[in-house]
């Protein structure tokens, strides 16, 4: 549990895991390996951030909204491994940004999923990352992550 009690030292405990929007399971694992499927930016069952990123949105909201869909990315790995301390690495994190046409800040606002998980997994939370503007995501979200992740064995 030396994970959680980084995320704990953070002030951020694990909800259970988003229901899905749709037909989908929330993470798949295949041998040693965890699929994660995308993850929005809500608390409670509510956004706390809803809109386009530029727009409705600051950068430092996105960054926020990044961050929770990382902790909810989190949430979903745990309910298919137990623990987290299970996580050899993070390998892959696709950030998808609800922004304006103009808006080419969408690293900035994933990096409050990536720093997350360096602060949780030190150097095997630092992945290969993709941040993507997209011109829309489900019910509004400003953020939604996918990931990659290798277990143990």
């Amino acid at each position: 549990m030396i994970v959680e009690a980084k995320l704990k030292e953070l002030g951020i405990t694990l909800p259970e895991p988003l229901k899905p929007l749709g037909v989908y399971a929330p993470a798949v694992k295949v041998g040693s390996w965890v699929y994660v499927s995308g993850m929005v930016s809500m608390e409670e069952g509510k956004f706390k951030y809803k809109g386009k990123v530029g727009k409705d949105l600051s950068i430092e909201q996105g960054y926020e909204a990044a961050k929770i869909s990382g902790i909810n990315a989190l949430a979903a790995i745990k309910s298919v491994i137990g623990d987290l301390d299970k996580v050899e690495r993070i390998v892959k994190v696709v950030g998808f940004v609800n922004s304006i046409d103009t808006f080419t800040k969408q690293p900035q606002v994933v990096n409050g999923a990536s720093e997350l998980f360096v602060k949780a997994f030190g150097d095997n939370g630092k992945a290969a990352r993709s941040a993507v503007g997209v011109s829309g995501l489900p019910e509004d979200s400003p953020v939604e992550l996918e990931m990659i992740v290798k277990i143990k064995e």
